[in-house]
């Protein structure tokens, strides 16, 4: 008796669980929701700027964030070598915002934005901008993590997030 409900409670445990590889890995990432960024920095007056998903909280004081870009991200070394940047949290109607700077080589044309205090590219009617200094990169895996203070911020109660889940997006 005692065995069988040993073996029972096991099988409960392991909720169909299978061994990791990248496929799934992916595919169970994908169910995590999360919001979209723009991260933007200005070299020499060029503005550059990357889509991101993977970007958090990581300390209210002092206040840091955190994203990372892949290590085969383009404009990585720049990004690297860039003091400032911004971080443009995106609105529910800004889907063609987040697709343009998911490509490799974006347009900035259809962006409307502003130079913030630190010459980063402020993307205007977004949920949330933020003005960072890159304090530290971690290099994890396949991806360099970001350490960023926050210097400047500002935000708006009438926009509602864009939303990104299972691969796709939800406004």
């Amino acid at each position: 008796m005692k065995k069988s409900l040993i073996r029972s409670i096991k099988k409960i445990l392991k909720l169909n669980m299978k061994k990791i590889n990248k496929k799934l890995f992916k595919k169970v990432m994908s169910k995590f929701s999360t919001g979209i960024t723009v991260v933007g920095i200005n070299v020499k007056g060029i503005n550059i700027a990357k889509t991101i998903n993977s970007f958090t909280t990581l300390s209210i004081s002092p206040p840091l964030v955190l994203f990372s870009l892949d290590k085969n991200a383009s404009y990585l070394n720049k990004f690297k070598k860039s003091k400032f940047l911004s971080i443009n949290i995106l609105g529910k109607n800004q889907t063609d915002i987040s697709n343009i700077f998911a490509k490799k080589d974006p347009k900035w044309k259809k962006v409307n934005f502003d130079l913030g205090e630190f010459k980063t590219p402020i993307i205007k009617n977004c949920l949330a901008n933020l003005e960072c200094k890159k304090t530290q990169l971690l290099m994890k895996g396949d991806h360099i993590i970001f350490i960023c203070e926050v210097l400047n911020a500002s935000f708006s109660d009438k926009i509602k997030p864009l939303i990104y889940f299972d691969s796709n997006y939800f406004n």
